[in-house]
């Protein structure tokens, strides 16, 4: 809901159409998507007694796992790339994030996440599982999948570590560069209250990519033993995580709370005289 909230609230008012806010929606959708992959499977496993997927399922759900998390680390890059070019090249940022430029941005995240999921499942659906297998966790996760099958298993994981350390090395370096730039710059502001207000739009996205890597890299990179840490992990990154980033971007900016003030009061007055001119 509040991902959803965040979505129409940024489609509802004009002021909020920018490229930040652009991405922002782009962010919501996918925390939208992401939750919504596991979450509804594991609310079913968690009430009833049969807590049982087949192995399509499973292996669709590794699927929509790959392509949300992975374009969700592109598209954090992204936003990163967006708050570089505002703070340190103001005067250049309409160039640097044009519209088209956006939305290229926005695909090229999508088309990476994609290719990302097609090879790992691909690998994943030769796989060989041993009568009927418990996964120790609370959703299909490709890690999880590894040591219940009874086929070699060592070309996956390659190839697994082979799309997944590029990529979020990648994507999570872009964002380390791109905030040393950003906080080189701000530091050499002179004047405090501009100082902090450029601190301020970029605090709700850092608190956002600390939140998703941190969890999701201890997550596939620590080996599976189905500790309670790894369940621990996952869940923070694939469902706290996706409910938390829309109160993060909302209670700490306020464009968005001014937004969604005016949002309601607009949709209130038209109900209000919707229900004057019936009574």
């Amino acid at each position: 809901m509040g991902n959803l909230m965040m979505i129409l609230v940024i489609r509802a008012d004009s002021r909020l159409h920018t490229p930040m806010y652009f991405f922002l929606s782009h962010l919501s959708f996918l925390d939208l998507c992401f939750s919504s992959v596991t979450v509804p499977k594991m609310l079913e496993s968690l009430l009833s007694q049969r807590k049982t997927i087949s192995v399509e399922g499973c292996l669709a759900q590794v699927f929509f796992v790959f392509i949300t998390g992975g374009t969700e680390a592109c598209l954090l890059s992204v936003m990163a790339y967006d708050r570089y070019a505002a703070i340190c090249h103001p005067l250049l940022y309409g160039q640097m994030i044009s519209k088209d430029r956006c939305e290229q941005f926005v695909w090229g995240s999508w088309g990476l996440g994609f290719l990302d999921a097609f090879v790992n499942v691909s690998l994943a659906m030769k796989m060989d599982f041993c009568d009927t297998p418990t996964i120790p966790h609370y959703s299909c996760e490709l890690p999880s999948l590894f040591p219940l099958s009874c086929s070699d298993v060592s070309t996956n994981l390659i190839v697994m570590f082979c799309s997944i350390i590029p990529h979020g090395l990648v994507t999570s370096l872009s964002i380390f560069f791109s905030y040393t730039c950003i906080v080189s710059t701000i530091l050499s502001i002179s004047s405090t209250s501009s100082r902090s207000r450029a601190f301020s739009t970029c605090s709700s996205h850092l608190t956002t990519v600390i939140l998703f890597y941190g969890s999701s890299f201890l997550r596939y990179l620590m080996p599976t033993s189905g500790s309670s840490l790894e369940l621990i992990f996952s869940v923070w990154y694939g469902v706290v995580t996706p409910m938390l980033n829309p109160l993060i971007y909302s209670l700490k900016n306020k464009e968005v709370k001014a937004a969604v003030r005016r949002t309601l009061e607009k949709y209130l007055q038209c109900f209000w005289w919707q229900k004057k001119e019936r009574g």
